[in-house]
């Protein structure tokens, strides 16, 4: 139940699947990189919204540690917009997706090299389970897009889980009902890029934008 199991099981994931994008191509590549948004949102968001506070207050150096993990979040999001809003020259793709590449994997290094060494030596066997708990519960009802504009820390981010969540698995129905749908493909991608506005204008809401760190802001 510990969270250094469940978080290393989805770094261990992680890797997997960043091999398995360096080696696809085409339709089989977007449909990785849909298994990485898929593992990796959820993930970030529920560190951001139970590990990290917990870092700060148990680490001297939990402030300058987890911002630098959340300035990689961050780059990760707008990385993750610029490939979906499609028509990037194909040169220019593959900068930005050797970009994500590096900034995922060193996410996952600073995360196993400094901030869960840190958590293990401040916490009992027993914090560290209720944190794993915590941390599961929380990635099972996160966001499971990018959302660049919605703040890191709390309050911001806590306000946003609900809706921008629901708007999210809405949009993951859409798209899975247009793979097995072929002949109502286009409206439902239609749906879903109206749910994807609808979900920048939630970002939008300034409650949703407080908390961060300027760094960490768009």
């Amino acid at each position: 139940m510990s969270v250094l199991v469940r978080q290393k099981r989805d770094h261990v994931r992680l890797d997997e699947l960043l091999s398995l994008l360096q080696q696809s191509s085409g339709p089989e590549q977007d449909r990785v990189l849909v298994r990485i948004y898929r593992l990796v949102f959820p993930h970030a968001f529920a560190e951001e919204s139970v590990l990290w506070p917990v870092i700060r207050r148990v680490l001297p150096d939990g402030e300058a540690l987890t911002l630098r993990v959340e300035e990689e979040h961050q780059e990760v999001n707008e990385l993750v917009v610029r490939l979906e809003g499609g028509d990037l020259p194909a040169d220019e793709r593959e900068r930005v997706l050797e970009r994500l590449v590096t900034v995922l994997r060193e996410d996952v290094r600073d995360e196993e090299d400094e901030l869960l060494p840190g958590l293990q030596q401040q916490l009992s066997t027993a914090q560290l389970n209720g944190l794993g708990i915590a941390w599961e519960t929380v990635r099972r009802i996160a966001p499971t897009r990018a959302h660049p504009v919605v703040s890191r820390r709390p309050p911001g981010n806590a306000l946003a889980a609900l809706p921008l969540t629901v708007l999210d698995n809405a949009r993951d129905a859409c798209d899975v009902l247009a793979l097995r749908t072929p002949r109502s493909a286009e409206r439902l991608h239609a749906v879903s890029r109206r749910l994807a506005r609808l979900a920048g204008r939630v970002e939008q809401v300034g409650v949703l934008r407080r908390g961060e760190r300027p760094s960490t802001h768009r």
